[in-house]
């Protein structure tokens, strides 16, 4: 995992130096800053106005007693894609676009739901699982030694 993360970063500036000359080369360097600007700022629009539904989709959610997973997954995508749009560059822009769509974020949280388990304490003993017998008493706190007032001891 830790090389699969170095090669990232190393990949993802690579490809958006790659991306600004070649572009640059197509269409001009003051048209690539424009473009690369008109991104972030469609970007930012478009997960403003989704973030807003999402937070109303999850109070809702609230509101009828539920846990609003869904709606934080989305929260955490739209999070991630709004970081993205604002770095500069064009792959990055376009990751962030496609974390925009909400049938690709479903699709992605289906994928990352399959890899996850839940975890929670257990209060009942599976079938045929292993269970532990145990003791335990009750310890009282000792007295508080005698002439302690901060404590409630009797004085001396």
């Amino acid at each position: 995992m830790p090389l699969l993360l170095l090669a990232a970063f190393l990949a993802v500036p690579l490809a958006e130096v790659f991306l600004f000359i070649e572009l640059g080369g197509a269409i001009g360097a003051l048209w690539t800053v424009l473009l690369c600007v008109a991104t972030a700022a469609a970007g930012a629009a478009v997960v403003r106005v989704q973030g807003r539904a999402v937070a109303a989709s999850a109070r809702e959610t609230l509101r009828a007693g539920r846990m609003p997973a869904v709606e934080a997954f989305d929260g955490v995508c739209l999070l991630v894609a709004g970081l993205m749009l604002l770095t500069p560059g064009f792959f990055t822009d376009a990751a962030g676009f496609l974390l925009l769509v909400p049938l690709l974020r479903h699709g992605l949280r289906r994928m990352l739901a399959r890899h996850v388990r839940a975890a929670g304490p257990r209060t009942r003993a599976e079938p045929g699982g292993a269970a532990m017998d145990g003791e335990w008493t009750v310890v009282d706190d000792p007295p508080p030694p005698p002439g302690d007032r901060r404590l409630g001891g009797p004085r001396p």
